[in-house]
């Protein structure tokens, strides 16, 4: 096969347009909890992170302990919200019928949400059953590590240069970069902000997209960039 080999996309805010969810939920426990951040500001500082570790970088910054209750109590909220109200990104499904070869999606969230989200939104059948989390390889192995990138080239069989990520977390860009892995940058989805696309581009991202339909040619051209096309 000539190109790459096999593309791998982050689910959150790259396939669907959960991190806005998310952002809604943890800011409003946070706020209630004694911490005041927004919507916004919790998109731009902890997208990509898993709620576990948002709460352990507010504990250190404010250097108080948070609830441990808080953790059951996102998820449980969370879970509601995405089941009602979570959607496709706009221009997945024209990107997906035109990208030829493997694909497969590395997430941090739980097999139980990505199963419920992806359904939802009529994309399981798309990936399955080449769907991972980081969270199954252990709690320690999330993003920004680049385990669960790591896992999916073996598990996929597929050398690193000849893979791209799709991501729209600086910590996912890390992750992916540090696997050894080219990286595109998405930007299309609402939890999106001013200077998202600098950072990505700042955290390793080649090049950055803010809308789906573009990414097959952007890969495309990143092919014939370096010589794999």
């Amino acid at each position: 096969m000539s190109g790459f080999e096999l593309t791998i996309f982050d689910c959150d805010g790259v396939l669907v347009d959960s991190e806005i969810i998310a952002a809604k939920v943890e800011s409003k426990l946070l706020n209630e909890a004694g911490y005041p951040i927004s919507v916004e500001e919790m998109g731009e500082r902890f997208a990509g992170m898993t709620w576990k570790n948002i709460l352990l970088s507010v504990e250190k910054e404010i250097d108080i302990p948070l609830s441990a209750s808080l953790l059951d109590k996102s998820e449980t909220l969370l879970d509601q919200r995405l089941a009602r109200e979570v959607k496709i990104i706009e221009g997945v499904s024209f990107a997906l019928a035109r990208i030829e070869g493997p694909r497969c999606i590395c997430s941090n969230s739980s097999v139980h949400r990505l199963d419920s989200m992806l359904t939802k939104v009529g994309l399981k059948e798309q990936f399955a059953p080449n769907i991972f989390s980081a969270k199954e390889l252990g709690p320690d192995r999330v993003k920004p590590k680049p385990d669960i990138y790591l896992h999916a080239l073996s598990q996929m069989g597929v050398a690193a240069k000849k893979a791209v990520v799709v991501e729209d977390s600086v910590h996912g860009v890390h992750a992916a970069r540090d696997a050894g892995i080219r990286v595109i940058g998405f930007t299309g989805a609402s939890h999106t902000y001013p200077s998202h696309a600098d950072r990505l581009t700042d955290a390793g991202a080649e090049t950055v997209i803010s809308r789906m339909v573009d990414l097959p040619a952007v890969i495309a051209a990143m092919e014939s960039w370096s010589g794999l096309a």
